[in-house]
């Protein structure tokens, strides 16, 4: 193709000129219906629009509403002034009394009777002018007036006479006068005193009396065997308050005493710090208040029971009773030291057994599943350890955990009362042997970790991770099978499976039905150690 059309002109050497600047582009006014215009055009006999936005409006004079004749007549002058207010609003108002006639004295000033000769009170002697002309004063002031109104102070001598003998006149009390009135005040004192004092014995023989003899109950309290302040008094003595002791952590829990060597039974996290570290110290407090120091002899963090060693020297030994007797409804009391308030006794029932719990802390001293003896008898922080005693005195359990709040799917916490949770003392006697004799306890595994799960029928414990070569592998069982029966037991959360197991020792069998992939089936675990 030529280019001729796009070549450079002839005369053209240099570049090509600019582009011509073109005027800025002015969009045009919108087009207006003629149904908006009849609804927000100019009404047609209307003029321009004014002020136009933005435009000054120009200022115009408008003259004063007429005032009404009631509050004319209200608020405005008084009847007879001369027009407008008198005095004009802001100007000083002149003094209506007669101005002060001493020759020092302020014309516009109150009258003091400390320097006003005409001030019409005494306070002392009048005053005496030095210098200058004494004003005009009164007639019934203490000065006499000369008939051609030339005032003449009264001498001091006849000031001293005049005690009032004419109508109108002001004196002075004397010396003689004065002595009287201090001898009444004396005597009027002397007599107010002396009936004060009588009134305040005759009072106080009425309020208060030494021959008084206060009624006494001769019969005692009527305290039954079996009631609970006698099984409190009896069993108190052998429940112990631990306080644990470290460089970052001060703790208080609880405690029971029982053997006679000074073995005391508590659960694992009120000691857990002390184990940590070397600077920690724990402390046993008796019933009497003694205190002793106490050493761990053995922890079991998956039961959350460990047993400490106190000196042996006059000890009340806890007895131990039999938790597999025990019924819901049962009366039981609660010995501790919740909050540190040692031999607390509280009182309630048996609410449910076998309740499968998951104790855990976020520091991880606490992290165990119980078979719990449910009681609704007040637990609080520091109960941890301490007794669970029947109505027969004996203890059937090991205060572990109270459950304060729930937490619902929005994160809204509700408080809760009334729910307490007890290591059944027949569990607990066991590990506590364990660790006395070896400083340690073991218990059957399943070498598994899972959760609990439901499909809206049925519950059970969902296995999400079976490690390779452990009991549940070695008896078929894989990751996702989901275990429904185990020991002759319906398994409705993964806690009720690790309570049951957790019973068994190392090598006990233990049948369980589980489903595989949609599939029944049932096998027996050989249990591995924990």
């Amino acid at each position: 193709m030529s280019d001729e059309p796009y070549a450079r002109p002839p005369d053209v050497s240099g570049a090509f000129a600019p582009r011509p600047a073109e005027p800025p582009y002015t969009p045009p006014p919108p087009t207006v219906s003629p149904e908006e215009r009849a609804v927000f055009g100019r009404p047609p006999a209307a003029g321009p629009f004014a002020p136009m936005p933005g435009e000054r409006i120009a200022a115009r004079h408008v003259p004063p509403q007429p005032v009404p004749q009631l509050l004319s007549e209200a608020f405005g002058a008084a009847p007879g002034s001369a027009g407008g207010f008198d005095p004009a609003p802001g100007s000083r108002i002149a003094p209506a009394g007669r101005a002060p006639e001493s020759p020092w004295w302020k014309p516009d000033a109150p009258r003091d009777p400390w320097r006003d000769p005409s001030a019409p009170y005494w306070l002392g002697s009048g005053a005496i002018f030095h210098q200058g002309t004494p004003a005009q004063l009164d007639p019934d002031l203490d000065h006499e007036v000369d008939p051609d109104d030339t005032p003449v102070p009264v001498d001091a001598d006849e000031e001293e006479l005049q005690t009032g003998s004419a109508p109108g006149r002001r004196g002075r009390l004397g010396l003689s006068a004065l002595m009287l009135v201090l001898v009444a005040a004396l005597v009027a004192g002397a007599l107010g005193g002396g009936a004060g004092y009588w009134l305040a014995n005759r009072a106080d023989s009425v309020l208060h009396r030494d021959n008084v003899s206060l009624a006494q109950v001769d019969k005692p309290a009527n305290r039954p065997p079996g009631s609970v302040a006698e099984i409190a008094k009896r069993v108190g003595p052998a429940v112990v308050s631990i306080a644990v002791t470290t460089s970052t952590a001060y703790a208080v829990g609880s405690g029971v005493v029982i053997d006679k060597h000074g073995y005391v039974l508590t659960n694992n996290h009120v000691v857990a710090d002390a184990a940590k570290g070397t600077d920690a110290s724990i402390v046993v407090t008796f019933s009497d208040e003694a205190q002793a120091k106490a050493q761990i002899v053995g922890r079991d963090p998956i039961s959350d029971l460990a047993v400490l060693q106190v000196p042996s020297e006059q000890l009340t030994v806890a007895s131990l009773g039999d938790s597999d007797a025990l019924a819901v409804g049962d009366p039981v009391i609660a010995i501790g030291s919740p909050l540190g308030l040692e031999g607390t006794v509280t009182a309630g029932i048996v609410s449910a057994l076998g309740r499968a719990v998951h104790v855990f802390s976020d520091d991880g001293s606490s992290d165990a599943y119980l078979n719990a003896v449910q009681t609704d008898a007040a637990i609080n922080p520091g109960n941890s350890g301490g007794a669970l005693v029947d109505a027969a005195g004996a203890v059937v359990g090991i205060n572990s955990a109270g459950r304060f709040s729930v937490t619902d799917s929005s994160g809204q916490q509700t408080p809760v009362s009334g729910i307490g949770y007890a290591i059944p003392i027949n569990y607990a006697r066991d590990i506590a042997g364990q660790l006395i004799k070896s400083g340690s306890a073991v218990h059957g595994s399943l070498d598994a970790q899972g959760r609990s799960v439901t499909d809206g029928n049925r519950e059970g414990a969902y296995l999400e991770q079976v490690a390779p070569g452990g009991a549940a592998a070695k008896a078929g069982l894989a990751n996702g099978d989901v275990i429904v029966v185990a020991d002759g037991h319906a398994i409705v959360s993964y806690d009720q499976l690790v309570v049951i197991v957790q019973q068994h020792k190392p090598g006990d069998k233990v049948a369980v039905t589980y489903f595989h992939k949609g599939a029944k089936k049932t096998t027996t675990i050989t249990l591995g150690s924990a």
